[in-house]
């Protein structure tokens, strides 16, 4: 970690940078990504500098940033949520060839069996070049609120996995 002095103190800049970026439209995926930050800005993990962003409010700049992304989507129709999408479609040309290799990772609400948001997901971010360092986390069917320890889980071994450069 670097320090950088200002007025007098000493403040600690954190060497990466992690990027969620989620859309939900009820609110239980809002629930998922709130637990994934959690665990991303865990105490033990001071390295990494995390920034959240809706999916219609990211952009290419956001994830040129980042050393490593969080995707988040509700499964709609058997595929990602148009808003995600969206924020694909905006930041794909811009970035593409220039995230070489950054690890990523996804967490998806499905009222089925999301393996259309996943599948749709992967395929794009493959000609991204970029790296998926998990399985996606993926809640099915009833909201399962046991399962919010995953999510938070996932956040914090993201950003641990930055801090420690093992991604």
């Amino acid at each position: 970690m670097k320090k950088r002095r200002e007025s007098g103190t000493i403040d600690f800049v954190a060497d990466r940078h992690l990027l969620i970026v989620y859309h939900s439209q009820s609110g239980t995926t809002t629930r998922m990504a709130d637990a994934v930050i959690r665990g991303a800005t865990h105490a033990d993990v001071s390295g990494v500098d995390v920034r959240v962003k809706s999916a219609l409010d990211a952009d290419a700049g956001d994830l040129l940033w980042a050393d490593g992304f969080i995707l988040g989507t509700p499964e709609n129709f058997g595929y990602m949520s148009g808003a995600m999408k969206y924020f694909l479609d905006r930041v794909y040309y811009p970035c593409e060839g220039k995230l070489n290799g950054r690890p990523w990772a996804l967490f998806v609400r499905a009222g089925n069996d999301g393996t259309g948001a996943i599948s749709s997901i992967r395929r794009i971010l493959t000609g991204l070049a970029v790296k998926e360092v998990q399985e996606p986390l993926l809640i099915k069917g009833d909201f399962d609120e046991a399962r919010l320890a995953d999510c938070e889980e996932l956040g914090l071994t993201m950003a641990a996995g930055l801090e420690a450069g093992v991604f």
